[in-house]
C-alpha cells in the first residue's frame, strides 16, 4: 500500500521518503508526508515571521549608574519643581524627575510652565550666590569657558555626557560650547515640547537675568544631541529652528492628549 503511495507524489519531500524507505526505515515516516500545498504554507509563514518580528523591535535607551550625588542633585531639584507646581510623584530618582516635569506639561501652558521652572531654579540657587557671580564674573571669553567646563562636570546627572568645544565668536576661537552627546532628559522624555518648554526656554531665560550670560541652547532632535552656547543669544521664537519641529510619533504627550506639545 505505502510502495504504491509514495511514487504519486513528484515533490522533493516525497522522492527523499522514498529514498529513506529504500534504506531501511520504517514505514511509519511516510506518514509525515503532507500535500505539496500545505508545505508550501508553512515555508511561507515561517520566512514571514522574522520579518514581521522586525518592527517590534524598541530602540535602545541609554543606562545610567547615578552615584549618590546625582541621586541627591535629581531627587532636590525634582522636590523643589513639586513644590513650586504642588504636583506629587511617589518615585524616585530621575523617574520622579521625568512624572514631574511630564505632569507640568500637561497640566501648565507653555509660558506657565517656562515660569515654573525659572521659579525653582530661583529657590534652589541662593539669591547671594547668583548675585555674586553676576558681579564678579561679568562676560567675557574667560567666563564663557569657565561656564562652559563646569557644566560638563556637575551637570551630566541631568542631561547626560557632554564635552567642551569651540566656536567663532566676535573673529576668534573660544572653548565656549557645550556639546551634550545624548540628552538624558530629551530621551528619556521623548517629548519635543517638554525639551522646549521645560528645559531649553526656561534656561535660557534663567542663565541670562540670573547670571548676566546669554546662552544660545540649539536642540539636535534628529539624534537627540544639544549644543549650549555662551555668549551667544538665542533667537526670537518665531525664528528658532526648534519650534518647527514636529512631536515625534512616540511622544507619549502627543499620543495621550491629541495636543501639539511645543505649542
Amino acid at each position: 500500500m505505502e510502495a504504491k503511495l509514495l511514487p504519486q507524489s513528484r515533490s522533493p519531500i516525497a522522492t527523499a521518503l522514498r529514498r529513506i524507505h529504500k534504506q531501511g526505515c520504517s514505514s511509519i515516516v511516510a506518514v509525515l508526508a503532507r500535500p505539496e500545498a500545505n508545505i508550501a504554507g508553512i515555508t511561507e509563514k515561517l520566512i514571514l515571521k522574522p520579518a514581521e518580528s522586525k518592527t517590534e523591535v524598541a530602540p535602545k535607551t541609554s543606562v545610567y549608574n547615578d552615584n549618590w550625588f546625582d541621586l541627591m542633585a535629581i531627587n532636590y531639584l525634582s522636590q523643589s519643581l513639586q513644590s513650586a507646581t504642588g504636583l506629587k510623584s511617589r518615585k524616585s530618582g530621575y523617574e520622579s524627575f521625568l512624572e514631574a516635569t511630564s505632569m507640568m506639561s500637561k497640566k501648565f501652558n507653555p509660558n506657565r510652565q517656562k515660569e515654573l521652572v525659572i521659579q525653582t531654579l530661583d529657590s534652589v540657587i541662593p539669591k547671594i550666590i547668583l548675585n555674586m557671580i553676576k558681579t564678579l564674573l561679568p562676560q567675557s571669553q574667560f567666563t564663557r569657558e569657565y561656564f562652559a567646563a563646569f557644566t560638563t562636570v556637575f551637570f551630566a546627572w541631568l542631561v547626560g555626557p557632554s564635552e567642551v568645544k569651540e566656536s567663532e565668536l566676535n573673529g576668534r576661537r573660544e572653548k565656549n560650547v557645550v556639546h551634550v552627546k545624548k540628552c538624558r532628559f530629551l530621551e528619556q522624555s521623548n517629548c519635543v515640547g517638554m525639551c522646549i518648554n521645560l528645559c531649553k526656554m526656561p534656561s535660557q531665560a534663567f542663565i541670562k537675568d540670573s547670571l548676566g550670560m546669554p546662552v544660545n541652547m540649539v536642540p539636535n532632535f534628529d539624534d537627540m544631541s544639544c549644543e549650549m552656547i555662551f555668549g551667544q543669544d538665542p533667537p526670537a521664537s518665531n525664528d528658532d529652528p526648534a519650534f518647527k519641529q514636529p512631536c515625534y510619533k512616540l511622544c507619549k504627550a502627543n499620543q495621550k492628549h491629541t495636543v501639539k506639545c511645543s505649542s
